[in-house]
């Protein structure tokens, strides 16, 4: 990488300047947090276009996907497996590429703008008088910076329609509102004092129960849809650009008010994707024959570890096929998401959203440095104690592998890349202190005159 110290540079300065920002409390204007990071994003993306060196799989799939739309072929069966997701970034690629915007630029466009579009909706999401800076600090944060002005990766635009989605399902009032437990609880309290005695056992099917009354149409129930069916078109796009957004689905429903709403973002989740899935053979000039083949694609994910956390150590450091461990991991992963959503079950959604993508980082077998951007936001919104050090360490990992191990030639990448890996494994207590342990229990507006309650990868180097 030819511009390695520039960046490194605009990146440290970055941090160092969010760092200050938060220990002097600064809160400029959103304006000046959107000019910060569309300068740093674009100086940076300048730098990566002219450079040498370029990322493996950002000449070889990305590329060759948004040149198979130009041609009228499916990006996901003319790309040779290259692209496991649904057509719909390569769509934008193809339309770049067909303006005549070198490759160099045009893979980037797309994540960078992204990007910046990301840094409003940060302080969306934080809400409250530190909205500015947190969109501020996520406008600096240097993990951002690489994976969408230096890699090109497309989880800046999964991650653009995801926390729309959070933005727009939690709607215009209490940032801090309860998620679906603690309004049921509400609810059921406010029918003990309606209904009497009877309603101490609150019926829950048949007429008069809760999920009738939670059915029937109320006064802002066409708002309310409004809002669920927004929400769920926007997870639904997140979902077309990468298939890891399924894992913020729980969060977003819960910010949603019922369950009229629940059942509608649910409904739009599932028909976007279904959309452009059925729509190939009109824009892609997929056979109708064909689409099994890119299903069977699309689902193909190699069991490739080696990468990060566990597995390194028990691969001495290299990439490796084993499905075995790829298997163990995907299972535990299940588990721990399971465990997390039950635990921060009363939590403010966004706190149960960052706990869900932390614990997947600490368990996962297989990982590339771009997942690390999943939680970034979310924890940037509601930082816990733990945060920085967690964003720092992610970053100082990522920068080393996109810094200094593009400096050596293949050999030298290789044997870097058996230190770099298993060093990992130093991050995963870090994240793991850094999920939300003490708002596991949201405050709840409906409850407070109540008695007081106790709260407790980085792309192979070219040869």
């Amino acid at each position: 990488m030819d511009y390695a110290v520039l960046t490194g540079i605009v990146l440290v300065a970055g941090v160092v300047l969010a760092l200050v920002a938060q220990w002097r409390d600064w809160r400029p204007s959103l304006a000046v947090a959107i000019v910060v990071g569309v300068a740093v994003r674009v100086l940076i993306m300048y730098t990566s276009a002219i450079d040498s060196w370029q990322p493996v799989d950002f000449v070889e799939s990305f590329k060759p996907a948004g040149e198979a739309v130009l041609r009228g072929e499916d990006p996901v069966l003319a790309s040779e497996g290259g692209w496991h997701f649904l057509p719909t970034i390569p769509y934008v690629y193809g339309i770049l590429l067909w303006l005549g915007i070198p490759w160099e630029y045009a893979g980037r466009l797309v994540t960078v703008v992204a990007d910046i579009a990301l840094i409003p909706l940060v302080a969306k999401l934080a809400g409250g008088p530190k909205a500015s800076l947190r969109a501020l600090q996520y406008a600096l944060n240097p993990l951002a910076v690489l994976i969408a002005s230096v890699h090109g990766q497309v989880e800046p635009v999964a991650l653009v329609f995801g926390v729309a989605a959070f933005v727009v399902a939690r709607g215009p009032g209490d940032p801090d509102r309860p998620g679906m437990v603690t309004d049921v609880v509400g609810k059921v309290r406010a029918g003990v004092a309606a209904y009497g005695v009877r309603a101490s056992v609150p019926r829950v099917i048949g007429r008069g129960g809760m999920l009738h009354r939670a059915l029937l149409p109320g006064p802002d129930d066409r708002a309310q849809l409004k809002r669920g069916l927004l929400a769920g078109v926007l997870m639904g796009l997140a979902l077309c650009a990468k298939s890891w957004p399924i894992w913020l689905i729980p969060g977003f429903l819960l910010l949603l008010p019922n369950l009229r709403s629940r059942i509608a973002a649910l409904f739009t989740t599932g028909a976007v994707p279904i959309f452009f899935f059925v729509t190939l053979p009109i824009f892609a000039g997929t056979s109708i024959n064909q689409l099994p083949a890119v299903i069977d694609t699309i689902r193909d994910i190699r069991p490739i570890v080696g990468e990060w956390g566990w597995t390194p150590w028990l691969t001495e450091g290299s990439w490796s096929l084993e499905p075995a461990m790829a298997s163990f991991g995907t299972n535990l992963i299940y588990v721990c998401v399971v465990l997390v959503i039950l635990w921060w079950r009363r939590a403010d959604p966004i706190d149960m959203t960052t706990a869900i993508l932390l614990v997947f980082m600490v368990v996962t077998p297989r990982l590339g440095a771009q997942y690390l951007l999943w939680f970034m936001p979310f924890l940037i919104a509601r930082p816990t104690r733990f945060a920085w050090p967690a964003i720092i360490g992610c970053s100082l990992w990522a920068g080393y592998g996109y810094l200094v191990m593009t400096q050596f030639d293949v050999n030298g990448w290789w044997l870097q890349h058996t230190y770099w890996s298993r060093a990992s494994i130093v991050l995963l207590p870090i994240l793991a202190l850094a999920m939300p342990w003490g708002r596991h229990i949201a405050a709840a507006p409906a409850l407070r005159s109540s008695a007081p309650r106790q709260v407790t990868g980085i792309g192979a180097p070219t040869a």
